[in-house]
């Protein structure tokens, strides 16, 4: 399991501890969704069972020492026995996510933890994300950490730790997860993905703020191909509305908070490159309609956040710059 990126502070963090003996029983993992933070919790699960007790065996490199072989095909084929992993679970008869972790799930786990253990010397529990939890299950949860069972460890993954029980915070050692500087970044997805050219990875970098997942999930939104959508507004006009309408579909709604937050970032430099190619007389509308953008983008923030609405209204910023011939009648 490779190591994202982001990680090394927290990983140094939690090998220290271990090595030492005095490995914390319960640990917060908090930080922007999209930071990795699950696939930490599940590195350190599959280290600790294929691994012997804290501080045995001289210390390791990483989290991906591979440690004990039977263990880790265990872990690798979702079959260890001492892994518990409580997640919001799929409804019946729907492939829609519960809202919660429920108490029943949580009471599942608790009755887990008081069975010896059946493999190797760690169990693990893994709440992800732990903000989903029921208000039962949240206390029943705090119980558990409050007299926990012997070599028994518990990631808690946390995007709102600000929603969580302050008891709960209290118990437990807090690894934050902090978005990832932008050179860095950069470098990281160019080497991840070479056939991007560094115009575009640049534009995702800076759209994704520092989260990496965020940024693999906008790779996906296509880059180029957004920019030639808001470009052929900025030059045809869109006079039937038809692209403005596309657009706005295309970052309305929640699911698509990232491709709107990537248009945004490309219109910039967008506007600049349309101001480069027009007489020095012809640029004060190009910054006048990028001063529009960033008033509408300012209010919407500050109110509900219309994701079609800013799109629609970004779309008829750039339509104002095109030939008059191709605009829309208003």
């Amino acid at each position: 399991m490779a190591a994202m990126i982001g990680h090394h502070d927290a990983e140094k963090a939690f090998l220290e501890p271990w090595t030492s003996g005095r490995l914390h029983h319960a640990w917060l993992l908090a930080g922007p969704q999209g930071m990795g933070k699950g696939a930490f919790a599940a590195r350190v699960a599959r280290f600790l069972v294929t691994h012997d007790r804290a501080g045995e065996g001289g210390a390791p490199l990483s989290l991906d020492d591979p440690g004990d072989d039977q263990a880790g095909r265990l872990v690798a084929a979702g079959n260890h026995p001492e892994i518990i992993h409580l997640t919001r679970q799929v409804k019946d008869k729907s492939k829609d996510l519960a809202r919660n972790i429920t108490i029943d799930q949580v009471r599942g786990m608790i009755r887990r933890l008081h069975l010896s253990l059946s493999l190797g010397a760690w169990r693990v529990v893994v709440i992800d994300a732990v903000d989903d939890l029921e208000t039962d299950g949240a206390n029943a949860l705090l119980k558990t950490l409050e007299e926990p069972p012997a070599q028994t460890l518990f990631l808690l993954v946390s995007h709102s730790p600000g929603r969580l029980l302050p008891t709960i915070r209290s118990r437990c050692r807090i690894l934050r997860f902090q978005p990832v500087e932008r050179d860095v970044m950069t470098a990281w997805l160019h080497d991840l993905r070479p056939m991007l050219d560094m115009a575009e990875v640049r534009a995702i970098v800076a759209a994704s703020g520092g989260v990496p997942g965020k940024a693999l999930a906008l790779i996906d939104s296509d880059v180029a191909v957004m920019e030639k959508k808001l470009m052929a507004i900025a030059t045809g006009g869109d006079r039937d509305n038809r692209l403005r309408e596309a657009l706005a579909r295309e970052v309305g709604g929640t699911s698509n908070r990232a491709r709107l937050e990537l248009v945004i970032d490309i219109v910039p430099g967008l506007l600049a490159r349309l101001a480069r190619e027009r007489p020095l007389g012809e640029i004060a509308p190009v910054l006048g309609q990028w001063d529009r953008i960033q008033r509408t983008v300012r209010d919407a923030v500050r109110g509900s956040y219309d994701g079609a609405m800013v799109g629609f209204e970004i779309g008829n910023c750039l339509a104002e710059l095109a030939p008059r011939g191709g605009q829309a009648a208003r």
